[in-house]
């Protein structure tokens, strides 16, 4: 088959785009929680969660094989439950746990680039650089495609070098000793460890968003999502025996913001750190390009679909639209004056309710797709018990993030009631619906000509 080469997400491009969704700011500080539930497991831990997304991302590609949209799990989303609140209020929410998590990288990324700035900078840098790196990427997405692709694929480059370099010169300083006084803690804490590291995993879901500027969908994007999580596995895993290896437990969990950073000192000296808060700052902007590049495809094909206001979908360059500045500013706005801890964690939670709920609605679409059901049972089963742990982990750590995530999905369908009970325009599907779930897009059709002949 010929490339059609004005599709620019290429194999690599699209693994390059998944890579730099999953290693973020997150692992930076994940690994040292992680650490201080597992203990010696840690490794282990971090196998399973990415067993987890892997299950999860067959779904994912079968899904996108089959329904290739750069609206990704918007359009799962609509093809399972059809047109209407449930869908829409899913979307709303997986949109809205997307512009709070951007934004808690951007702000990752300030706070890693004013420590490379020097002592004394951190007040006035760190927003500025949060705001600096959100603006000049969302540039970069509204060229297209064709500028996100190569930029992406260099930042992943880079990090993978920096984070590679740091996690082979560690293993041949590993010692073992270190790891076995670890220990082995009871099985809820490392049970509750898994749903922590799978976190670092559900970048890969950004992929599926990219499937209108792969050349070959049907192939690219499973293939892409496999190698993608694959590579971030065998990383992950390698890492943790580093840092365990490097560092006793007590100091791991002492400075569990900083652990990676610490973990490096013992292998490259004084610029151990230096070397890690440049990969950060690698790594945080990889997340936010491939983050931004998300949210553009999913707010406007959630516009399309009627599910956001009209000036979401309208284009003002090439591969930008207004959603994208208005997203972008939303971003800006979180990064520079907002307490994002708590509000992070909890789009977190709302990632892992979102993987669910596509995996759930997948199974009435399995014929279509082609996807075995056992395998589809196997990840609901699965992400249903990640998300369950986490649940309630966060309610015995923090019961907050618990509560904001119920006003969070509360908030969604609110507003997506609102949005469908006074739209005035019909909305639409890229692809066709089931006969069943046509039925209730013509009854939404009908209300919407209704209201306007009112």
């Amino acid at each position: 088959m010929a490339t059609d080469r004005t599709k620019h997400m290429t194999l690599w491009a699209a693994v390059s785009l998944g890579i730099g969704a999953m290693v973020g700011a997150g692992i930076f500080s994940l690994m040292g929680e992680a650490a201080s539930m597992a203990g010696g497991l840690t490794p282990v831990v971090f196998a399973l969660g990415g067993v987890v997304a892997l299950i999860a991302g067959y779904s994912y590609g079968k899904l996108g094989a089959r329904f290739p949209s750069a609206g990704g799990v918007v359009e799962y989303l609509v093809q399972a439950y059809g047109p209407g609140i449930l869908s829409g209020g899913l979307s709303l929410f997986y949109y809205s746990s997307l512009v709070i998590g951007t934004a808690m990288v951007a702000r990752a990324f300030g706070a890693y680039g004013s420590q490379l700035l020097g002592e004394g900078t951190h007040r006035v840098a760190e927003p500025a650089l949060a705001a600096g790196a959100v603006v000049a990427l969302t540039l970069v997405n509204v060229v297209g495609a064709a500028a996100v692709a190569p930029l992406e694929k260099a930042f992943v480059a880079l990090k993978l070098t920096a984070l590679g370099a740091f996690a082979v010169a560690g293993v041949v300083g590993v010692r073992p000793s270190l790891i076995a006084e670890a220990g082995s803690p009871g099985t809820w804490p490392v049970l509750s460890a898994v749903g922590i590291t799978f976190f670092a995993y559900t970048g890969f879901g950004i992929i599926t968003n990219a499937a209108e500027d792969m050349p070959d969908p049907s192939r690219t994007l499973p293939r892409a999502i496999f190698l993608a999580i694959g590579i971030v596995i065998a990383l992950y895993v390698v890492l943790a025996i580093v840092v365990l290896g490097n560092l006793p437990l007590a100091e791991i969990v002492a400075g569990q913001d900083t652990v990676l950073a610490r973990a490096a000192q013992p292998v490259f000296g004084a610029a151990g750190f230096t070397i890690m808060a440049v990969a950060a700052v690698l790594s945080t902007s990889s997340t936010i390009n491939a983050s931004v590049y998300g949210a553009l495809n999913i707010s406007y094909l959630l516009a399309k679909y009627g599910q956001l206001p009209r000036p979401f979908q309208r284009r003002v360059w090439k591969g930008g639209t207004e959603g994208l500045v208005l997203t972008a500013g939303l971003m800006v706005a979180l990064a520079v004056w907002m307490q994002l801890a708590t509000i992070a964690a909890a789009a977190g939670a709302a990632a892992l309710l979102l993987y669910l709920a596509v995996q759930w609605g997948h199974l009435d679409l399995a014929a279509e797709t082609g996807a075995d059901r056992r395998l589809l049972w196997l990840g609901v089963a699965a992400t249903a018990a990640v998300a369950g742990i986490f649940m309630i982990y966060s309610w015995t750590v923090e019961p907050l993030r618990v509560v904001v995530v119920v006003v969070f999905l509360a908030g969604s369908f609110a507003a997506e009631w609102g949005l469908q009970r006074w739209r005035r325009r019909v909305i639409g599907t890229r692809f066709p619906l089931r006969p069943h779930l046509r039925e209730r897009l013509g009854r939404i059709e009908r209300r919407i000509g209704a209201r306007r002949g009112a």
